[in-house]
């Protein structure tokens, strides 16, 4: 017998599953009857998610870790965290937003007010990360602005060798800690403001404001491009990097691991952290994005089509980046040779009758030989003789872009093309940051509408925050600025988002329920989850992250948390000390701040002092539940409810074929 139907305000219900005699109810809701914003194609989100996860991160923040953690030695941690951790929550974080249709705060509040804390939580790290993130926009249009003359404003030092701290560093190192940032000596020294930065933050803000200001459908048609052009101009850099000299020697530094590496804890530690910031998980933008979705949409294929693209783009980047530091290291190595050369042919009496060449095997020799009889020899400096060497210590956070990246295109052929190379490369990064930014900010903006603490205008709550935003990272804008990014970088998107995620993982499983949350899948996707997806939410994915939390207390509580700073002095970057005490206590901040939400919110719920007046899925629930004890369920009623609320309750299934034919 076929499949017995009714149909009322475009809401399907049928009865029976044809062929196996099992009773069922589907529905299928018509999502035009929903004033909730949606998506325009299916396009149009997954590229939202994959502008969202893939940003700033995957270009300089993931070959850093991989340089500084062995190499492809790195892939193995970063790959199995991916596996156990990354995939599972990223899965969990699209599924409750698009079963439930809201953003972060009201997802956690209907599932058990108890939660609410969660989100708010996710709503703290999405603020914090905004704040900073942003002002490397303002970065990239600083040198995009710069990139407009030929040649490049980088490329030699000023003053004709009169200016001492770019002759003892290099012509990049020096636009990028001088004429860009005006550094500071210390955090202590603020300097007031820099007006530049504070110029180029201001248009990094306005162009966030003006395409978050018509909501999804505005960023949702900016991100067709913000989200596809990083890939082009990758794929520009790809050809050209890996035709440069000394590309070998990069990607082989790249992907020769260094085993040992692995016996550290920190590695792995490392590794989770980066799947977690660049997968953008426990920021709650993903549950906004997914929640614009109608409710029948495959999630399941989304987390693991937008992770995999995710890290793809991270190792692609990578290889992008290490041929051209290969690229770099040769050629610092033939300079640094060449002026040993010189020196030796100048200062050291008939050596250059002995037409003796110095290379990479034997320049320590010749030193050694030397170095006891000429002062000039003794005192030359070796840093950059090195290829090794130099491969080591050229990836540095935002130094790789704004500085090793710069110095590496002013050596690019032919030199007329640089300004080329840099219009191109920081219009990506700045389309990087921007495509994530639209998504941190719905982590923000969503919640706050849907848990109605924000009743006005949209575009109200967009032009308030980003105000807010900019007034408060006015602080990145000082002289001190890039202490305080370093700051916000390394606590306030790291350790929090492990614990929010553990407890969103622990929320969802053990209170909203694993076969609840199965039966939502099969109804959304058509499939329930398979062994795979269960054996990572209810024990691996709880348990790794536990593991991560320990090893990170015990990291922080064992060491000195100190910083790096610009000397002018010496035109390099040296070791400033421990930050002063309220700098320290800025880190712990940072920190604490936003999972203190979590048991804030809970024990005000607990005690009632913040009752929680909305409707929960359960008090929902069990509303429809009740309606049905008196007689039949009325179909106003039904329509309202779930599919996994009505296989959730096979007792009240008479007063469901009541209702039917």
């Amino acid at each position: 017998m076929g499949d017995e139907v009714i149909e009322q305000n475009g809401v399907e219900l049928s009865n029976v599953e044809a062929g196996t005699g099992k009773e069922k109810i589907v529905m299928e809701e018509d999502e035009s009857a929903d004033d909730r914003p949606a998506w325009d194609n299916k396009i149009q989100y997954l590229l939202s998610q994959i502008g969202f996860a893939v940003g700033l991160g995957n270009v300089w923040r993931f070959p850093y870790l991989c340089q500084r953690n062995g190499g492809g030695a790195f892939l193995i941690p970063y790959l199995i965290m991916l596996v156990i951790e990354g995939i599972p929550i990223f899965h969990l974080e699209l599924a409750i937003g698009q079963r439930i249709r809201k953003g972060s705060i009201d997802v956690w509040n209907q599932i058990n007010p108890l939660l609410g804390g969660v989100g708010v939580a996710m709503v703290a790290v999405s603020f914090l990360v905004a704040l900073y993130y942003n002002v490397i926009i303002g970065w990239c249009a600083f040198y995009f602005f710069n990139s407009f003359q030929a040649p490049l404003p980088w490329a030699t030092c000023p003053g004709n060798g009169t200016v001492l701290e770019c002759e003892k560093s290099s012509p990049t190192a020096y636009f990028w800690y001088r004429e860009a940032l005006d550094t500071s000596e210390s955090i202590e020294d603020g300097g007031g403001i820099n007006w530049k930065m504070m110029l180029c933050i201001f248009t990094a803000w306005l162009i966030v404001c003006v395409c978050m200001i018509k909501g999804i459908k505005s960023s949702g048609k900016a991100i067709y491009f913000t989200a596809t052009f990083p890939y082009v101009v990758l794929l520009i850099f790809f050809f050209r990097g890996v035709t440069l000299e000394g590309a070998g020697e990069g990607l082989a530094f790249l992907f020769i691991p260094r085993l040992d590496k692995l016996a550290d804890p920190i590695v792995w530690l490392e590794a989770a952290t980066q799947i977690f910031f660049s997968l953008s998980v426990a920021f709650g933008g993903l549950i906004s994005f997914s929640s614009y979705n109608p409710r029948k949409n495959n999630c399941t294929r989304d987390a693991v089509v937008v992770a995999i693209i995710n890290s793809g783009t991270s190792i692609f980047a990578s290889i992008v980046i290490f041929s051209v530091l290969g690229f770099k290291a040769v050629t610092d190595s033939r300079k640094c040779l060449q002026e040993f050369q010189d020196v030796l042919d100048t200062r050291v009496p008939g050596f250059a009758s002995t037409n003796t060449t110095v290379t990479a095997a034997n320049y320590m020799d010749l030193w050694g030989e030397y170095n006891t009889t000429n002062p000039a020899v003794r005192d030359f400096n070796f840093g950059y003789c090195s290829k090794e060497g130099n491969l080591n210590n050229a990836v540095g956070g935002t130094g790789l872009a704004f500085v090793v990246f710069t110095e590496a295109m002013n050596q690019f052929y032919p030199l007329e093309m640089g300004p080329f190379w840099s219009i191109l490369f920081f219009l990506m990064l700045a389309n990087l940051g921007l495509s994530s930014m639209f998504g941190t900010l719905e982590g923000v903006i969503t919640p706050l509408r849907d848990a109605g603490i924000w009743k006005w205008r949209k575009e109200f709550l967009v032009v308030l925050l980003c105000v807010v935003c900019f007034l408060i990272g006015l602080i990145f804008a000082q002289y001190s600025g890039s202490y305080w990014l370093d700051i916000f970088n390394d606590y306030s998107g790291t350790f929090p988002l492990l614990i929010i995620a553990f407890f969103e993982n622990i929320a969802i499983v053990y209170v909203y329920g694993l076969k609840r949350l199965s039966d939502d899948l099969e109804y959304m996707t058509g499939s329930r989850p398979n062994i795979y997806w269960k054996v990572t939410w209810m024990f691996l994915t709880p348990i790794s992250m536990l593991v991560i939390f320990g090893a990170t207390i015990y990291t922080e509580a064992t060491r000195t948390i100190t910083y790096k700073g610009w000397d002018a002095a010496l035109g390099q970057v040296v070791d400033k000390g421990p930050y002063p005490w309220w700098g320290e206590m800025m880190c712990y901040v940072l920190i604490c701040l936003p999972s203190l939400f979590i048991p804030l919110v809970f024990f005000l719920r607990l005690t009632g002092v913040m009752p929680y007046r909305g409707e929960t899925l359960k008090s929902k629930q069990a509303r429809v539940v009740k309606s049905g004890s008196r007689g039949a369920i009325s179909k106003q009623n039904l329509l309202k409810m779930r599919f996994s609320d009505l296989k959730a309750h096979q007792e009240d299934s008479d007063s469901v074929k009541a209702m039917l034919p």
